[in-house]
Protein backbone atom coordinates (compact mmCIF):
# COMPACT_ATOMS: atom_id res chain seq x y z
CA UNK A 1 0.00 0.00 0.00
CA UNK A 2 1.37 3.62 -0.84
CA UNK A 3 0.20 6.95 0.58
CA UNK A 4 -0.50 10.35 -1.57
CA UNK A 5 -1.04 13.82 -0.51
CA UNK A 6 -4.40 14.00 0.58
CA UNK A 7 -6.99 16.26 -1.04
CA UNK A 8 -7.72 19.83 0.26
CA UNK A 9 -10.48 19.65 2.11
CA UNK A 10 -13.08 22.89 3.43
CA UNK A 11 -13.40 22.40 7.37
CA UNK A 12 -16.86 22.22 7.56
CA UNK A 13 -18.05 19.38 10.52
CA UNK A 14 -21.15 17.92 9.74
CA UNK A 15 -22.84 16.57 13.61
CA UNK A 16 -23.75 13.59 12.39
CA UNK A 17 -22.55 11.25 9.95
CA UNK A 18 -24.26 11.94 6.36
CA UNK A 19 -26.50 10.08 4.59
CA UNK A 20 -25.52 8.65 0.93
CA UNK A 21 -26.55 10.71 -1.60
CA UNK A 22 -28.25 9.38 -4.74
CA UNK A 23 -25.79 10.53 -7.44
CA UNK A 24 -27.62 11.98 -10.86
CA UNK A 25 -28.80 9.57 -13.17
CA UNK A 26 -25.72 8.11 -15.37
CA UNK A 27 -26.08 7.71 -19.18
CA UNK A 28 -29.40 5.96 -20.44
CA UNK A 29 -28.25 4.74 -24.06
CA UNK A 30 -25.60 2.05 -24.60
CA UNK A 31 -23.80 4.41 -26.77
CA UNK A 32 -23.30 7.05 -23.90
CA UNK A 33 -22.35 4.41 -21.04
CA UNK A 34 -19.83 3.17 -23.96
CA UNK A 35 -18.51 6.45 -24.67
CA UNK A 36 -18.49 7.39 -20.74
CA UNK A 37 -16.39 4.01 -20.14
CA UNK A 38 -14.29 4.69 -22.66
CA UNK A 39 -13.35 8.12 -21.68
CA UNK A 40 -13.04 6.62 -17.86
CA UNK A 41 -9.75 4.15 -19.44
CA UNK A 42 -8.48 7.27 -21.05
CA UNK A 43 -8.82 5.59 -24.58
CA UNK A 44 -9.25 6.76 -28.03
CA UNK A 45 -11.63 5.28 -30.62
CA UNK A 46 -9.61 3.85 -32.80
CA UNK A 47 -7.49 2.57 -29.32
CA UNK A 48 -10.26 0.38 -28.28
CA UNK A 49 -11.07 -0.84 -31.45
CA UNK A 50 -7.66 -2.22 -31.72
CA UNK A 51 -8.00 -3.79 -28.09
CA UNK A 52 -11.75 -5.08 -28.97
CA UNK A 53 -10.47 -6.33 -32.39
CA UNK A 54 -13.33 -4.16 -34.11
CA UNK A 55 -13.12 -1.38 -36.58
CA UNK A 56 -13.26 2.16 -35.46
CA UNK A 57 -16.09 3.14 -37.54
CA UNK A 58 -17.75 0.50 -35.99
CA UNK A 59 -16.98 1.90 -32.02
CA UNK A 60 -18.01 5.05 -33.71
CA UNK A 61 -21.68 3.87 -35.05
CA UNK A 62 -21.97 2.01 -31.36
CA UNK A 63 -21.24 5.36 -29.18
CA UNK A 64 -23.59 7.10 -31.77
CA UNK A 65 -26.74 4.45 -31.60
CA UNK A 66 -26.36 3.88 -35.59
CA UNK A 67 -25.60 0.08 -34.59
CA UNK A 68 -27.04 -2.32 -31.57
CA UNK A 69 -24.32 -3.91 -30.52
CA UNK A 70 -25.00 -8.55 -29.94
CA UNK A 71 -24.98 -9.66 -26.42
CA UNK A 72 -21.15 -10.87 -27.32
CA UNK A 73 -19.99 -7.49 -28.46
CA UNK A 74 -21.01 -5.98 -24.99
CA UNK A 75 -19.74 -8.38 -22.86
CA UNK A 76 -16.42 -8.51 -25.26
CA UNK A 77 -16.30 -4.47 -24.65
CA UNK A 78 -16.74 -4.80 -21.25
CA UNK A 79 -14.15 -7.12 -20.66
CA UNK A 80 -11.27 -4.83 -23.09
CA UNK A 81 -12.28 -1.77 -20.50
CA UNK A 82 -12.17 -3.96 -17.28
CA UNK A 83 -15.71 -2.94 -16.20
CA UNK A 84 -16.43 -4.24 -13.25
CA UNK A 85 -19.59 -6.86 -13.01
CA UNK A 86 -21.81 -4.22 -11.80
CA UNK A 87 -21.60 -2.27 -14.47
CA UNK A 88 -21.37 -4.95 -17.36
CA UNK A 89 -25.40 -5.57 -16.10
CA UNK A 90 -26.11 -1.87 -16.68
CA UNK A 91 -24.51 -1.85 -19.82
CA UNK A 92 -26.24 -5.22 -20.82
CA UNK A 93 -29.74 -4.13 -20.24
CA UNK A 94 -28.96 -0.82 -21.94
CA UNK A 95 -28.12 -2.82 -25.20
CA UNK A 96 -31.37 -4.54 -24.76
CA UNK A 97 -30.28 -7.58 -22.76
CA UNK A 98 -31.17 -9.77 -19.75
CA UNK A 99 -28.24 -9.04 -16.75
CA UNK A 100 -26.08 -11.74 -16.65
CA UNK A 101 -24.01 -11.12 -13.35
CA UNK A 102 -26.33 -12.06 -9.96
CA UNK A 103 -26.25 -9.72 -6.84
CA UNK A 104 -27.22 -11.44 -3.73
CA UNK A 105 -26.74 -11.17 0.09
CA UNK A 106 -24.11 -12.41 0.96
CA UNK A 107 -26.67 -14.76 3.89
CA UNK A 108 -28.05 -15.94 0.58
CA UNK A 109 -28.37 -19.65 1.10
CA UNK A 110 -26.65 -19.69 -2.41
CA UNK A 111 -23.46 -18.34 -1.02
CA UNK A 112 -23.12 -19.85 1.86
CA UNK A 113 -19.80 -21.77 0.64
CA UNK A 114 -18.50 -18.06 0.51
CA UNK A 115 -20.23 -17.12 3.78
CA UNK A 116 -18.29 -19.54 5.25
CA UNK A 117 -14.54 -18.83 3.52
CA UNK A 118 -15.10 -15.38 4.74
CA UNK A 119 -15.88 -16.42 8.59
CA UNK A 120 -13.41 -19.16 8.27
CA UNK A 121 -10.59 -16.13 7.01
CA UNK A 122 -11.81 -14.15 9.87
CA UNK A 123 -12.00 -16.25 12.81
CA UNK A 124 -8.62 -17.86 11.25
CA UNK A 125 -6.68 -14.35 11.62
CA UNK A 126 -7.61 -13.83 15.43
CA UNK A 127 -5.95 -12.92 17.37
CA UNK A 128 -5.25 -9.72 14.63
CA UNK A 129 -7.95 -8.02 13.72
CA UNK A 130 -9.95 -8.43 10.26
CA UNK A 131 -12.82 -7.14 8.62
CA UNK A 132 -15.22 -8.40 5.71
CA UNK A 133 -16.73 -5.19 3.50
CA UNK A 134 -18.64 -4.52 0.74
CA UNK A 135 -17.84 -2.02 -2.44
CA UNK A 136 -18.33 0.87 -0.15
CA UNK A 137 -16.49 -0.05 2.65
CA UNK A 138 -19.65 -1.12 4.70
CA UNK A 139 -18.76 -3.56 7.34
CA UNK A 140 -20.17 -6.81 6.50
CA UNK A 141 -18.52 -9.28 8.90
CA UNK A 142 -15.72 -8.62 11.46
CA UNK A 143 -13.94 -11.09 13.90
CA UNK A 144 -13.95 -10.84 17.96
CA UNK A 145 -10.17 -8.97 17.57
CA UNK A 146 -11.32 -6.29 15.77
CA UNK A 147 -15.39 -5.68 17.80
CA UNK A 148 -13.25 -5.18 20.98
CA UNK A 149 -10.50 -3.21 19.51
CA UNK A 150 -12.37 -0.34 17.34
CA UNK A 151 -15.50 -0.32 18.89
CA UNK A 152 -14.74 2.14 22.23
CA UNK A 153 -14.89 5.58 22.37
CA UNK A 154 -16.88 6.01 19.45
CA UNK A 155 -20.21 7.78 18.75
CA UNK A 156 -22.54 5.25 18.66
CA UNK A 157 -24.13 7.21 15.74
CA UNK A 158 -20.69 5.64 13.62
CA UNK A 159 -21.22 2.45 14.69
CA UNK A 160 -25.14 2.41 13.89
CA UNK A 161 -25.49 -0.19 10.92
CA UNK A 162 -24.21 0.15 7.98
CA UNK A 163 -20.41 1.04 9.61
CA UNK A 164 -18.59 2.65 6.90
CA UNK A 165 -15.08 2.35 7.70
CA UNK A 166 -14.03 5.11 5.95
CA UNK A 167 -16.09 7.11 7.96
CA UNK A 168 -15.22 5.47 11.16
CA UNK A 169 -11.49 6.65 10.18
CA UNK A 170 -11.70 10.11 9.73
CA UNK A 171 -14.73 11.49 12.02
CA UNK A 172 -14.39 13.46 14.55
CA UNK A 173 -16.27 11.84 16.46
CA UNK A 174 -14.42 8.73 15.33
CA UNK A 175 -11.20 7.44 15.60
CA UNK A 176 -9.59 10.38 14.37
CA UNK A 177 -8.72 12.44 17.28
CA UNK A 178 -7.22 8.80 18.72
CA UNK A 179 -5.32 8.06 15.12
CA UNK A 180 -1.44 9.34 15.83
CA UNK A 181 -0.50 10.04 12.11
CA UNK A 182 -4.32 10.96 11.22
CA UNK A 183 -2.88 13.21 7.93
CA UNK A 184 -0.71 9.77 6.18
CA UNK A 185 -3.71 7.49 7.41
CA UNK A 186 -5.99 10.47 5.86
CA UNK A 187 -4.04 10.57 2.76
CA UNK A 188 -3.78 6.96 2.35
CA UNK A 189 -7.32 6.34 2.83
CA UNK A 190 -8.67 8.62 0.11
CA UNK A 191 -5.99 7.95 -2.52
CA UNK A 192 -7.22 4.66 -2.12
CA UNK A 193 -10.86 5.79 -2.60
CA UNK A 194 -9.35 7.42 -5.58
CA UNK A 195 -7.90 4.88 -7.10
CA UNK A 196 -11.45 2.75 -6.54
CA UNK A 197 -13.87 5.50 -8.17
CA UNK A 198 -11.35 5.67 -11.35
CA UNK A 199 -11.83 1.41 -11.88
CA UNK A 200 -15.51 1.33 -10.82
CA UNK A 201 -16.55 5.31 -11.75
CA UNK A 202 -19.57 4.36 -8.69
CA UNK A 203 -21.79 7.32 -7.87
CA UNK A 204 -22.18 5.73 -4.38
CA UNK A 205 -18.46 6.09 -3.86
CA UNK A 206 -18.02 9.42 -5.27
CA UNK A 207 -20.87 10.61 -2.68
CA UNK A 208 -18.82 9.40 0.14
CA UNK A 209 -15.82 11.20 -0.90
CA UNK A 210 -17.64 13.98 -1.22
CA UNK A 211 -18.78 13.65 2.29
CA UNK A 212 -15.37 12.69 3.64
CA UNK A 213 -13.97 15.79 1.90
CA UNK A 214 -16.17 17.67 4.77
CA UNK A 215 -14.41 16.70 7.54
CA UNK A 216 -11.90 18.41 9.12
CA UNK A 217 -8.26 17.64 7.70
CA UNK A 218 -5.33 17.36 10.60
CA UNK A 219 -3.83 20.93 11.51
CA UNK A 220 -0.41 19.61 12.46
CA UNK A 221 1.11 16.97 10.06
CA UNK A 222 2.69 13.67 12.00
CA UNK A 223 6.23 12.88 11.64
CA UNK A 224 7.20 12.18 7.68
CA UNK A 225 8.18 8.44 8.95
CA UNK A 226 6.58 6.75 11.87
CA UNK A 227 7.47 3.66 13.94
CA UNK A 228 6.84 0.34 11.40
CA UNK A 229 6.30 2.38 8.91
CA UNK A 230 8.35 0.79 5.65
CA UNK A 231 8.68 3.51 3.05
CA UNK A 232 6.58 2.71 -0.72
CA UNK A 233 5.69 -0.66 1.02
CA UNK A 234 3.45 0.03 3.65
CA UNK A 235 1.35 2.65 5.60
CA UNK A 236 1.04 1.48 9.24
CA UNK A 237 -2.76 2.86 11.12
CA UNK A 238 -1.19 4.18 14.41
CA UNK A 239 -3.88 4.55 17.20
CA UNK A 240 -4.33 5.52 20.72
CA UNK A 241 -6.51 2.25 22.23
CA UNK A 242 -7.38 1.96 25.94
CA UNK A 243 -4.80 -0.67 25.96
CA UNK A 244 -1.89 2.26 24.73
CA UNK A 245 -0.87 2.70 21.35
CA UNK A 246 -1.21 0.53 18.72
CA UNK A 247 0.43 0.29 15.56
CA UNK A 248 -1.48 -1.72 12.70
CA UNK A 249 -0.18 -2.60 9.13
CA UNK A 250 -3.58 -4.10 6.60
CA UNK A 251 -3.80 -6.28 3.47
CA UNK A 252 -6.82 -6.72 1.27
CA UNK A 253 -8.32 -10.42 0.30
CA UNK A 254 -10.56 -10.42 -2.32
CA UNK A 255 -12.29 -13.38 -4.79
CA UNK A 256 -9.94 -14.46 -7.59
CA UNK A 257 -12.78 -15.15 -10.18
CA UNK A 258 -16.01 -14.33 -8.90
CA UNK A 259 -18.66 -14.55 -11.22
CA UNK A 260 -21.41 -12.81 -8.99
CA UNK A 261 -21.51 -8.78 -8.11
CA UNK A 262 -21.60 -9.30 -4.35
CA UNK A 263 -18.61 -11.60 -4.65
CA UNK A 264 -16.73 -9.51 -7.03
CA UNK A 265 -17.42 -6.92 -4.38
CA UNK A 266 -16.42 -8.24 -1.17
CA UNK A 267 -13.58 -7.66 0.38
CA UNK A 268 -11.44 -8.94 3.46
CA UNK A 269 -9.18 -5.98 5.21
CA UNK A 270 -6.83 -8.05 7.47
CA UNK A 271 -4.34 -6.49 10.08
CA UNK A 272 -1.34 -7.61 11.37
CA UNK A 273 0.65 -5.89 14.53
CA UNK A 274 3.76 -3.74 13.20
CA UNK A 275 5.56 -4.01 16.58
CA UNK A 276 5.83 -6.13 19.74
CA UNK A 277 4.04 -4.13 21.90
CA UNK A 278 1.06 -4.15 19.63
CA UNK A 279 1.23 -7.94 19.11
CA UNK A 280 1.42 -8.31 23.35
CA UNK A 281 -1.64 -6.08 22.79
CA UNK A 282 -3.83 -8.63 20.51
CA UNK A 283 -2.86 -11.81 22.58
CA UNK A 284 -3.89 -10.32 25.49
CA UNK A 285 -6.82 -8.83 24.58
CA UNK A 286 -8.29 -12.40 22.51
CA UNK A 287 -6.93 -14.12 25.83
CA UNK A 288 -9.71 -11.61 28.28
CA UNK A 289 -12.79 -12.69 25.33
CA UNK A 290 -11.56 -16.54 24.98
CA UNK A 291 -12.30 -15.78 29.23
CA UNK A 292 -15.47 -14.25 29.28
Amino acid sequence: MTSSTSPTPSHRTPRHPLPHRVAAAGPASFGDHLRTWRQQRHLSQLELADEADISTRHVSFMETGRTNPSREMVLRLCERLAIPLRERNGLLVAAGYAPMYRERALDDPALAAARQAVELVLKGHEPCPAIALDRCWNVVATNRAAHALLAAHISPELLAPPINVFRLSLHPQGLAPRIANLAQWRAHLFERLRQQIQATADPALIALQEELLQYPAPEEPSPLVLPGEMLGVVMPFCFESVHGMLSLISTTTIFGTPVDVTLQELAVESFFPADDFTAKVLRDVAQQNSEA
